[in-house]
């Protein structure tokens, strides 16, 4: 995971729609790979916000399993973070064709992205570690 993460790092300044793509790959991964070990079946094609969700409520980290506000918003806040790399990576990511009008994203806007997704596969990987 750290290499990935480093990876995309590596990648914001000359290529950073392709970081934003690395970005989103790597939260996939990560779900996945939980899912993987916890045993959890799950559609390969399924779209990163509900394999997020899947992975949220094995961990415990699902918004609706928490009754105090706060925690409820940082975890809510993880949700959206998930929701909007996904909705990145379609539209400045690599992984589509661009038109004509097309502006690339920014080093910084990739930075965002790949620290957003950096932070929390660690914290999921962190998470599924402290339950075993």
């Amino acid at each position: 995971m750290q290499e990935a993460w480093h990876k995309a790092m590596d990648r914001r300044v000359a290529d950073p729609d392709g970081a934003i793509t690395t970005a989103q790959s790597l939260v996939e991964t990560v779900c996945k790979y939980i899912l993987d070990e916890k045993c959890v079946s799950y559609d390969d094609a399924l779209e990163l916000p509900k394999l997020y969700r899947l992975v949220s409520e094995e961990l415990n980290l699902a918004p609706s399993q928490h009754s105090e506000l706060v925690v409820k918003q940082i975890l809510g806040g993880c949700c959206a973070v998930v929701e909007g790399l996904g909705a990145f990576r379609n539209r400045e990511g690599d992984a589509h064709g661009k038109g004509k009008l097309h502006v690339k994203p920014l080093p910084r806007h990739a930075a965002l992205a790949v620290n957003l997704a950096g932070s929390l596969a660690s914290f999921l990987i962190e998470t599924w570690e402290a339950l075993q």
